[in-house]
């Protein structure tokens, strides 16, 4: 169960699958608007705004209303959603009001560098702020976190220089393409070797028992 200021809410699971589109969705949702219209030029209220702007734009209500259903369906949205959220609003509003396309570019490294930032402060203070965040869905010692949060530091900063990187030096189709497909991909990888090689740090959970204390504690 979690709280929302003093009113408890409780938290519901869904289908992986649908909450996998939930939240792949909207940058599948762009990516495919971008195609259709990329070429195009749009006139509104008076100003001319190429189809990647024009994108840009349709997918911020395209994300709220994904994050909208699931919350209405999970009962919760994680810190880093919203976040992320609030990163893409803002970029994409500016990218509307300055008629740029570089804000929307740059929020993908705003977005990785914080996460980086976070992870490496919370090391900075001998924590690892992931293992707050994800210790209750992935029992594991507190050296398996330490190393995960210090990998994933470094991939968070790696994945913000290559976006400076591919949006400076590449077409927007290359930027578009990398943005929707290889740095998720290349994250997803990441996550998955990392589960495999810190398996030792892993905690087994007995479910047959209750209450017993049989469960693991990690104490991040």
């Amino acid at each position: 169960m979690s709280r929302t200021g003093d009113r408890p809410t409780m938290s519901r699971d869904i289908n992986p699958i649908l909450k996998q589109i939930l939240e792949l969705g909207p940058t599948i949702a762009f990516f495919l608007i971008y195609i259709r219209i990329k070429d195009d030029m749009f006139t509104l209220g008076g100003t001319e705004y190429t189809g990647f702007i024009v994108a840009a734009i349709a997918f911020i209500p395209i994300l709220l209303a994904a994050m909208g259903i699931l919350w209405w369906l999970t009962g919760k949205l994680s810190k880093l959603q919203i976040f992320t959220a609030f990163v893409v609003i803002f970029f994409g509003a500016l990218t509307a009001w300055f008629n740029d396309e570089r804000f929307f570019k740059m929020k993908t490294t705003l977005v990785y560098g914080t996460f980086a930032g976070l992870l490496g402060l919370g090391l900075l203070r001998g924590q690892s702020y992931l293992a707050y965040i994800l210790s209750d869905m992935l029992p594991m010692r507190r050296e398996g976190w330490m190393i995960l949060t210090r990998r994933l530091t470094g991939c968070f900063a790696v994945l913000a220089v290559a976006n400076e990187v591919v949006w400076r030096t590449l077409s927007t189709d290359l930027w578009v393409k990398i943005e929707t497909f290889a740095f998720p991909i290349a994250l997803m990888a990441f996550l998955m070797m990392q589960m495999s090689l810190l398996q030792k740090y892993l905690i087994e959970t007995d479910t047959s028992a209750s209450g017993d204390g049989s469960r693991g504690k990690s104490d991040g």
